[in-house]
Order: C-alpha cells, then structure tokens, then sequence
C-alpha cells in the first residue's frame, strides 16, 4: 500500500471489500455503501448468492460477489469458498477487507491474510457460543478467536459483546473497539423509521389485513423464529397473558427457521392460538410497527439487536431480556423494560404492566424515539466507520501480527 493516501484536507481513496455469509446481512449496511462511495472509497461485497445480492447491488450501486459460504461447518464447502475468496483478493487487491459474522468473518480473515490484504477487520457480531454447549461451544469459540488472532483490527457490535470477547479472552483488549455508541448501522428514525411519515391509514390497513381489531392491544415480535430468540418464552408468556386480556393479541414477523428450531409443541401451541398471527418474511418492518402497541425481544444472546432500537424510533416501548446488546439498545425503565432471559413470568409481568398503562407505553415510546434521534442516526455510524478506515490507513494499516 505504501505512504499515507490522504492529508486532513482530502478524502480517503481506497479499495474496500466486506465478506458477509448470508445475502439477508447486506441490508445492516443499507446507505453506508453509498455514503462511502461519496467519500471516494471504491466497495465491492460479497455474499451467498441471493435475491437481496442484487437488490442491495443495485440500491448502493456497488458489484457484490456471490460465493456460496455454508452457515454450519461443511469442510469442503468451506475450502471451496476460501479458494473463492482468496482468488477474488488477489485478483481485487483491496487495501482493507471488513469480514462480518463468524462463517464469513472466518473465511474472509483467513483468505485476506493469505493474499496480504495489508488492512483486515473482523466484526463481532455477537458471541454465539454462550448459548451453546459442549463441543459445538468449544469449536464456536475457537473460530471466534482464530478470526480475532489474524485479523489486525477488530470491531464490535456493543460495548458488552467487547467485553465479553476479553473477558472470555477471545480477543486482547487493545485490538477491540466499539464505533460510537454501538450497533453496526444505526437506525433512519428521520425517514423510514418515523411515525410522522407514515400514511395516517398504515396502522389500520395493516391490522385489517391480518385480522386484527382496532380496539385491540398488539405485542409484536419482529426476527428470525428460532429457539435463541426466546419464542418458548413467549409462547409461556402468551399462555398467561392471553385469558386476562380478551383484547390482547400476537403478531410475529419473521421467517420460521429449521436452525435452531423453536420446539414443535411451542411452534403448533401459537399457530393454533386464534389471536396469534404469522407473517413470515418481510422487507419493509416500519408498518408492522405501526400497527404495534408495544415489541418484544425475549432473546437468549444478542451482539447489539436492530428491532428495539426501530421500535423505539416507531414510539414503541421495549420489552426485551438483559443480554449483551439488549441492555445497550433499551434504556431500562426509560424506553421500556429488560427482564431476565429464560423467564417467562418476569417476562409476562413486563408486558402486562405496558398494557395496563396506556400512558406508560406512550412516555416510554417517545423517550425511544428521542434516544434513536441523538444517539443513534446512521450518519454518525457512517462518519465513525470511515474515520476507522482512514486512520488505518494513514498508519500504515498493519497492526499486530
């Protein structure tokens, strides 16, 4: 690479590659490709190939590489995709390659590292392993600090998950960071998260569409239906919710996985409840929003989850659990309430509590609001992640080895 490529007058002009595993994981970038597009960084991506490679190709204007990277470990598809990547760098020849999630963060560190990207981050996206047990936490872990060990920089998603990679010794505390207050993208609370924007029809055409009462109470959950994301709990916590609230109903948006399954009986349990509703995989959340009263997150493990902070910019108050990242994207008794993971008593006390004061939930979703204003806009992100770039570079790039 050579020299420093900019004084503080200039922009920053270089090559800059991001590995993620799935095609889903390109929308947690939405607007920052194109933000350092202005500032004269030339992006390329690469995915498994889906329908949002193209979708997002087109939307940041950006080439995005398809390489099929398996999510659980299968070695052959692995070594096929890490030829992938390393002939597609040495090809590209980045000066810095920013590889994300623990499939592709793996990949992507160790075939940069083998073409000599001169930069290579890795960023944590949350610490899978601790809801894991026995050899799988073991191997989990290990990836977890191989990716640390040979990437030069690494960054996470909060500042519990930074912690949590020290204290687990995954990473050496002066090689991890946090951008700004944490998460990897921020939230558009000015324009597709906000209230005020919305068609004053939104909440009511969303809630006839599914079946739902005007005068009806609407907990939400908003993510992937799988175990981790603590829809047993839920499923407890609807049971003893749903007699005491005649007006109280369930809507889960999201697609229902086969990793980490939900439990077949908690799964056939809400599809046959009459007030709960599936929708499945959307695109576009801000009008599910808006036809919630309040959103739930009884997640065992996060890194630093997006939805309560889109909720919160939607005037939602918060339900979630006091895991890494949950404690970081809800304010406690400000924007709503954290309850213990696992605990679907506690959890139903929390909602309970919110549906019983109308004016709690309002108090609760305005101070959300106000708090994804000031400490989460995505330009602030944006701002922080090419400055990270830029000081890389301008030292040189390399740091331990």
């Amino acid at each position: 690479m050579g020299g420093n490529k900019f004084n503080s007058a200039e922009r920053c002009r270089f090559l800059l590659i991001h590995v993620v595993t799935v095609p889903d994981s390109l929308v947690f970038f939405r607007g920052q490709f194109r933000y350092l597009k202005e500032q004269g960084v030339q992006i390329h991506a690469v995915s498994s190939p889906g329908e949002m490679v193209t979708e997002m190709g087109i939307r940041e204007d950006i080439p995005i590489h398809g390489i099929e990277m398996a999510r659980e470990i299968d070695l052959f598809k692995d070594l096929r995709a890490l030829g992938k990547l390393f002939t597609l760098f040495r090809l590209l020849k980045p000066d810095i390659v920013h590889a994300h999630f623990p499939k592709g963060g793996l990949l992507g560190v160790i075939a940069a590292r083998l073409a000599r990207v001169p930069i290579v981050i890795y960023n944590m996206h949350g610490l899978r392993f601790v809801t894991v047990k026995g050899f799988k936490r073991q191997l989990l872990k290990s990836s977890e600090s191989l990716s640390c060990h040979l990437a030069h920089r690494v960054l996470a998603v909060s500042n519990t998950v930074r912690q949590q990679a020290v204290n687990y010794g995954i990473c050496e505390e002066e090689r991890i960071s946090v951008l700004a207050l944490g998460s990897i993208n921020g939230v558009d609370a000015v324009g597709n998260f906000n209230p005020q924007r919305m068609p004053s029809a939104i909440r009511q055409e969303f809630r006839g569409r599914y079946q739902i009462p005007r005068e009806a109470i609407l907990v939400g959950f908003v993510g992937r239906i799988v175990r981790d994301k603590g829809i047993a709990e839920l499923e407890s916590a609807w049971q003893l919710l749903k007699n005491r609230f005649p007006n109280l109903f369930l809507l889960l948006v999201g697609p229902v996985e086969g990793h980490d399954p939900v439990p077949p009986m908690v799964l056939d349990s809400l599809k046959n409840e009459p007030r709960v509703r599936f929708v499945g995989s959307v695109t576009e959340t801000a009008p599910f929003y808006a036809a919630m009263d309040i959103l739930v997150l009884p997640t065992h493990r996060e890194g630093f989850p997006i939805t309560p902070l889109e909720a919160a910019a939607m005037e939602l108050p918060v339900v979630a659990t006091t895991v890494d990242g949950c404690v970081e994207a809800v304010a406690n008794g400000v924007t709503g309430f954290l309850v213990p993971p696992r605990d679907s008593q506690a959890l139903a006390a929390a909602i309970e509590r919110l549906v019983l004061d109308p004016k709690l939930r309002q108090q609760m979703g305005l101070a959300g609001r106000q708090r994804v204003l000031r400490d989460f806009r995505p330009e602030t992100l944006w701002q922080a992640q090419y400055q990270h770039y830029r000081e890389l570079i301008g030292a040189g790039g390399q740091g331990p080895d």
